[in-house]
Formats: C-alpha cells, sequence, structure tokens
C-alpha cells in the first residue's frame, strides 16, 4: 500500500506524560501557595485599584541556568526592597518564535547544540522554575506551544501570548484554560484589533483540541479566563507608549467594554529593538503615570547580568556569560538604578 502519511517524519520521541513530570519534580505546598497568592496580588494591580506598580523584568530567554540563578538572587533582593510600590515578577521565558529559524529555547534545545532534547529541557524549565519561587520571586513566561501548560503551567504567575500567535485562534483556546493573569501583546503590524479580540474570546468558554494530565489526546473544555490584558509592544509603523496612543489604546479598550488597563513593553518597538533606549521608555511611561494615568499598570524590560546579545549559535564555550542569545538586554547595573529611580518616582502615588 502507497503510504500517505508521515512521509517527512524521521522520527517520533515518547515525552513523559505531564503527571509524569508533575510527579518527579512536584511543586511544594509552599510553592503552592507562593503563586497562588501572588496571582491573586497580580489580578488586583491589574484590575483593581492596587497602586502598585507591575514590573516583569528578566532576560529575553534563559540559556545558561547558572547565570539565570544568579539574575533571580540578585532581582529577589531588590524586589524585596520596592515591594511596597512595585511588584516585580522575573520572567523566565523558555521558548522563543521564531520568524524563520533558529534557536526555539530552553525547552526545545536545552543543550543548545540542535539535538532537541525536549524531555530533558521540559525538566530543566520545571526545577528552574522551582529555584525562582523558592527565592520568593513570581515567575513569568511566554507560552507557545499549546502542550507545554501542561508540564509548567502550575509555577507560572503570569504569561504572555506574543504578537505573532495573539491571532491565533489556537492561543487564544489555550488562554481560555490558563490559571493565571495573561497578556496577549498587540500584533506586529502595531494595531491592537487582534489583542482585543484575543482578551474577549479568552473570556469565553472554549473546546479545543489538547492533551490531559495523562498525556492523552482530549477535548478540553474551559471556563473562560477573566484575567486576560493587553500588552503594547509597538509595531512595524513604530511605538505605541506616547500619552496620546494610551489615550487611544484606553478608548479601543472601552469601546471593546474592556477595562482600561495596559502593560507596556519597554522592548520591542517601543524601543526601535535598541535595548539602551529601554529606560528611556520607562520614564516615558512614569511621566505619564505621576501626571495621573490610571491605566498604566505595569512595564517589561528585557534585562540580564550583561548588555547587550550575543551571536548564537557558536560553540558553548566561547559564549559570554549572562549575555543574551536572543534579544539584547541592558545589564544589571542599569536595570537596578532603574527600578530604584521607579520607586522613588512613585512615591506621591502613596503619599
Amino acid at each position: 500500500m502507497q503510504i500517505t502519511s508521515d512521509i517527512n517524519v524521521v522520527e517520533t520521541r515518547v515525552l513523559p506524560s505531564p503527571a509524569a513530570l508533575l510527579g518527579e519534580l512536584p511543586k511544594t505546598d509552599a510553592q503552592a501557595e507562593f503563586v497562588t497568592r501572588t496571582r491573586l496580588d497580580l489580578h488586583r494591580i491589574i484590575f483593581t485599584d492596587d497602586k502598585r506598580l507591575l514590573l516583569i523584568v528578566g532576560p529575553c530567554s534563559i540559556h545558561d541556568l547558572a547565570a539565570g540563578r544568579e539574575y533571580a538572587r540578585r532581582l529577589a533582593t531588590l524586589a524585596a526592597e520596592v515591594s511596597d510600590r512595585i511588584m516585580i515578577v522575573m520572567r523566565v521565558y523558555f521558548e522563543k518564535p521564531r520568524t524563520t529559524v533558529g534557536w526555539k529555547g530552553l525547552i526545545m534545545d536545552p543543550h543548545l547544540d540542535g539535538s532537541h532534547d525536549i524531555s530533558t529541557g521540559l525538566r530543566v524549565a520545571r526545577s528552574f522554575l522551582r529555584e525562582v519561587l523558592d527565592l520568593g520571586l513570581p515567575t513569568a513566561t511566554e507560552l507557545l506551544d499549546p502542550i507545554t501548560p501542561q508540564y509548567i503551567a502550575d509555577l507560572i504567575c503570569w504569561s504572555a501570548i506574543g504578537a505573532r500567535t495573539t491571532e491565533s485562534q489556537t492561543h487564544r483556546q489555550m488562554a481560555s484554560g490558563l490559571s493565571m493573569p495573561l497578556g496577549f501583546k498587540n500584533g506586529t503590524d502595531g494595531t491592537l484589533g487582534a489583542a482585543i479580540n484575543a482578551i474577549k474570546a479568552a473570556a469565553q468558554p472554549q473546546t479545543f483540541l489538547g492533551i490531559n494530565i495523562d498525556g492523552s489526546a482530549s477535548a478540553i473544555v474551559t471556563r473562560g479566563n477573566a484575567n486576560c490584558h493587553i500588552v503594547l509592544r509597538g509595531g512595524t509603523h513604530g511605538s505605541n507608549y506616547s500619552a496620546e496612543q494610551i489615550a487611544a489604546t484606553e478608548a479601543q479598550l472601552a469601546k471593546a467594554k474592556l477595562l482600561k488597563s495596559i502593560l507596556v513593553d519597554c522592548s520591542h518597538d517601543n524601543s526601535d529593538k535598541n535595548p539602551t533606549l529601554q529606560p528611556a521608555v520607562m520614564r516615558a511611561l512614569l511621566s505619564q503615570i505621576i501626571a495621573g494615568n490610571q491605566s498604566i499598570m505595569g512595564a517589561m524590560i528585557e534585562s540580564n547580568l550583561e548588555a547587550g546579545k550575543q551571536d548564537f549559535p557558536q560553540p558553548k564555550d566561547k559564549l559570554h556569560y549572562g549575555v543574551s542569545i536572543t534579544d539584547g538586554c541592558i545589564d544589571w547595573p542599569t536595570t537596578e538604578a532603574l527600578i530604584r529611580e521607579t520607586h522613588t518616582a512613585l512615591a506621591p502615588r502613596f503619599a
């Protein structure tokens, strides 16, 4: 008989079921309590009159666990110091969307050598998330593959759907079943319609194909996720964080009967893909907040131990410690100074 399927499939590797991995690397009672409490805090900041500013800060992606641990320890110490006015959540990004091809993140290629040892990648990701939570630091990630959440979502406090996938029905359905607050980024063209539609779709009950905790193909039925909001990240026509553009976003959200709750990504097209401009974006947001804006509830900053980015692929022993292999970042001294400056600037809000 003529073969008509799997013609281009070279290999099928069996992965552990989500239940098996969660049993192997279970969350502790303390971690579960912390995630639950943090998600409630995030809800209050995003949707109520909690005056704290949400800052989602950290590496563009995690590729070196030692550097990631060092960054997390530094950030946890700083987060505790500024917690009266700022809630800091660490970017712990394991999946990277690619325009064409490239390194897809620590889950897909944990050894950074093209071996795509996903089984190990899932274990590494889950273990690292537990370490970050044990520091008292909330976790944030972008969820790209719709199967990934079954393995790690119980350890995630906030998640994002990226600009490339905000229009995807699959990701809107996935978001409707997630248990944490979630931000939809505006489209790569800078328009808001896709993100607004995504928020509305994710809030509704959905039924879609997925896997259950035992790894069996299933029809997943959700009740909808009411904790979704918009993330402004600029677009092909430039930035979208000015006072006029924030006001326009507020108007579109109001027209869609959504709460005016906006998180601004200081990176990507809002900084013209120049990481050194992120502090200027943050200061522009602060000036709006100090002037009385109530809808800007948070910001996102790409930050690492060292500034910039390095070329990849290249031999792992040639990589510079603490430097991103995906998007460029600001360094730790700049990050710390910016967060302390933000904390000081917010003082009038709490007077």
